[in-house]
Formats: structure tokens, sequence, C-alpha cells
């Protein structure tokens, strides 16, 4: 598939019908299953044989419930942290990170091909996370720097199989403008998920309208749309107001736990939530905006608490297990 081809068909997930994601991806492999991730960079499992077995075992475990629900699912890469500025952390060189972000895709192609039978379309979505700590960003970048920087990524994943990208936990609006455009003049078709905090508002204290519209208006809604990861349904209740902007959100991720950003950093121990009440919250949230149909988890979820969101909108049983 060439890049015109890419961004110009258009996502399965566009279609309206219902689309699962996993939830927290390394908040369940280290907690939950004791598995050990270095620098939390999930792409480093993929360099041994347990650690891909482990990557392996938790897809499928969502594929499953996809397969089971006769839904689409969003099949993304481990590759948050796989750009150049975790480098030094990581002891990587540009060509490992390179490496890396193309062997994730063909990890997941390899999966999706497992599960060739399931109903609903598996969407191929590399993953790429903020210059930085997506909790406390050290420093704001402008549009330009943003593009510049996140162009490399972009340009090691155009040639691989990945159908779509996502800036997942991007905390500010003009580092989403740029990876848009990086994206966008590269070929593929993007999708940026902002994080609040407690107050709905990105960490940069812009209100989450303000932040989407800016981005659109910015980009011609270049962005095919837009999502809310890593923060508890409550923190951002109050912004869902009726403005034209909140159209352009598709997609929930949200965390289970209601605690703020910083307390999540800083906690020892894994704060699961209620994934009844969470699955409650969703659909609370998806009655406001019966447009969202891309819905998943985040921190401290996992396959609990996605089949639980599943089933509240497969059966209506906002108090299934």
């Amino acid at each position: 598939m060439n890049q015109h081809t890419k961004i110009t068909k258009a996502l399965p997930q566009a279609s309206g019908e219902l689309f699962l994601t996993d939830g927290g991806l390394e908040t369940d492999l280290i907690f939950n299953h004791g598995v050990e991730i270095r620098e939390f960079a999930a792409h480093t499992l993929l360099s041994s044989a347990a650690g891909r077995h482990a990557l392996a075992e938790y897809f499928r475990g969502f594929l499953s419930l996809a397969q089971e629900c006769r839904t689409g699912f969003i099949l993304d890469t481990p590759t948050w942290k796989a750009h150049s500025h975790w480098a030094k952390d990581l002891g990587a060189t540009e060509a490992e990170l390179r490496a890396a972000n193309f062997e994730a895709v063909n990890f997941i192609a390899t999966l999706r091909d497992e599960f060739a039978g399931n109903k609903g379309p598996i969407v191929l979505n590399a993953v790429i996370g903020p210059k930085g700590d997506a909790y406390a960003p050290e420093s704001l970048l402008n549009a330009a720097e943003a593009e510049e920087y996140h162009a490399q990524q972009v340009r090691w994943l155009v040639d691989s199989e990945v159908e779509m990208v996502s800036a997942l936990t991007f905390t500010q609006a003009e580092e989403a403008t740029g990876i848009v455009k990086a994206a966008h003049k590269a070929g593929l078709p993007i999708v940026v998920s902002f994080t609040v905090e407690t107050d709905g508002r990105l960490p940069t204290g812009q209100p989450l309208g303000d932040a989407i519209v800016e981005v659109d208006a910015a980009t011609r809604q270049a962005a095919a749309y837009f999502m809310i990861n890593c923060a508890h349904p409550e923190h951002f209740l109050d912004a869902i107001t009726d403005a034209g902007w909140l159209r352009r959100i598709k997609g929930l991720r949200c965390n289970a736990s209601r605690c703020s950003h910083a307390e999540l950093d800083a906690a020892e121990e894994l704060d699961a939530g209620n994934p009844r009440e969470l699955a409650s919250l969703y659909r609370a949230l998806v009655a406001r905006m019966p447009w969202v149909n891309v819905l998943g988890g985040c921190c401290g979820t996992d396959l609990r608490h996605v089949s639980t969101i599943a089933a509240a909108f497969i059966t209506g049983d906002a108090m299934a297990s």
C-alpha cells in the first residue's frame, strides 16, 4: 500500500461500528504479571523470547475478546517510547530504535493474521508518545519543532504495514499540531489522543476544547479524529459541553483510577479502580457523545476492564464482569 493510498483510504472505524482497544499494556504486565519493562518502554520486550511471549499473550486476550464480541479492534504497536528522546535512557542507537519500530509493526501484523477470522477489521496502529514525560512535560515545543522531531519516527513507520499512527498521551496542542503535520506529509492517517489533569485541562493548563480547536485550525482538520486517554472519566466530565469540537472526539481510553498523574507517578501499587463503575461511566459519556465508537483502557486497566466495557455496550449490561 503506497503512502497516498494510506491517507486517502477511510479508516475502518470511520464506519461508526464499535471498535475495541487494549488496556494499560505496561501497568498490566508489570503489576499483574510480574514482567519487567526497562524504562517503561514496552518495545524492549521484543528483544527476548520471554518478552515477545508476554506481549503476544497480552494482545491475544484482547483480540479474543473482539472476536467473541464480533467487533473491530485497534491493534497497537508497543512503540510509545521508541523515539529518540529516550535513546540515552535506553542506551539505544538511532538504528536500533528504527529497527524496533519496524519490528513492532511486523509483530502485530503476525497477531492480526492469527485472528484473520475476526468479524470486524483489525487495524494496525503505530503508537507514538510525546517528547518527554507525558505526566509532567519538561519543556514546551512549538509546532515546527514538534514536526521536525516526530517526523523521524513517522518516517521509520511509513514503509511498514501500519495503517495509521496515534499520538497517545499528548499534553500540548503545539506538539500535537506538529505531529499531525508530520504524519500528513508522510501520507499516514493520524489520531491525536490528549491526556488531561483532574481539572479536565491539559497539563499546560489549556482547556481540552481549545486544544482540539487549535490543532484543527492549524492543520485544516488533518487528524482523522481525537481521543482522550490516561485520565479518569470524572476528570473531564465537566468539559463535555455542547460544542462543535466535541464531535471530533471518537475514542476513549480512560484510567480506572481517580488519582492524579502526580499520584500515579509516585504510586508503588497499582490502583485498578472498579471495572463495573468504569463501564458505567463510559456509558454515561457515550450517552452524551453517541458518535464515540473506539473504546479501551489506559493505566491500571486490563482485560477485565475492557471486557466489562464491551459488555456494557454490546449487551447493555454495565454490571457484567
